[in-house]
């Protein structure tokens, strides 16, 4: 993989513009109003970003443009999901969703090949359906996005499931202080919401024995259903504390109930 060459998918890397600080922070006010053009200037401005990630993949025989269009959608991704209330730079963020993306696709591309064409189908269905959901805030049906990128409604399903590949629970979003915060951390436990297994394990009084804000915490994550970025905003924290605070609180209720 040569990762030397000035020009990758088009883009003169040796142009590549820098934000500075205050740049990034107007235009991220200017990305939660909706504003498309500074989401487009957001990602041209962290193409670099994406660069220094795929400059970890040169020992792989990848194709330079394949990993950059594929950490360009882990860069859109972040941008989409970053949340400017964490006490977290956006590169802390944005660097582990770049990796997990590449990952994801040389895991799928190491174990079945799946053609040039069939890849660009997909990549441009992904893009399409971000930009729809960003425009319409709806996701956009399967006869829309063909309709966006001129492809058969069949090619696109083709295409789409061509590139899947199963994503672990288990699988680092990104880490901070020390503590890493998993794609099951992201997700609402709506599972233990509907159902009552609680009443019968005593769970009350373990619960009882927490602090305030621990309690707060399991009751808004178990009980509520909310995931660990809602708990974070609502009580004014970033989610790597969430995280930690939920932990802590879950073992003490284990040894509680192991007495």
């Amino acid at each position: 993989m040569s990762l030397n060459k000035v020009e990758i998918c088009g883009v003169n890397t040796s142009r590549l513009p820098v934000l500075t600080a205050k740049e990034k922070e107007e235009l991220f006010s200017r990305i939660k109003d909706g504003d498309e053009e500074a989401r487009e200037l957001y990602i041209k401005g962290n193409l670099r970003l994406v660069l220094s990630v795929i400059r970890r993949f040169s020992a792989s025989n990848e194709n330079a443009d394949d990993l950059f269009q594929i950490g360009c959608i882990g860069l859109m991704k972040a941008i989409d999901n970053f949340n400017t209330e964490m006490d977290v730079k956006f590169s802390t963020y944005a660097v582990p969703m770049i990796i997990g993306e590449i990952r994801r696709y040389l895991r799928d591309n190491n174990s079945i090949r799946v053609s040039r064409s069939l890849r660009d189908t997909a990549y441009k269905a992904i893009y399409a359906k971000e930009n729809y959901t960003k425009t319409h805030q709806k996701e956009p049906t399967i006869h829309e996005i063909a309709e966006e990128i001129g492809v058969s409604k069949e090619d696109i399903v083709y295409a789409m499931d061509a590139i899947q590949s199963p994503v672990s629970l288990y699988e680092p979003v990104y880490t901070e202080g020390g503590d890493t915060l998993y794609v099951m951390d992201q997700i609402s436990d709506k599972k233990n919401k509907e159902e009552n297994w609680v009443e019968s394990i005593s769970l009350g009084e373990a619960i009882k024995r927490l602090d305030t804000r621990e309690r707060h915490i399991i009751e808004m994550r178990f009980f509520e259903g909310r995931t660990q970025m809602e708990v974070a905003s609502e009580i004014g924290i970033s989610q790597a504390q969430v995280s930690r605070l939920e932990k802590n609180a879950l073992k003490s209720m284990r040894n509680y109930l192991r007495v």
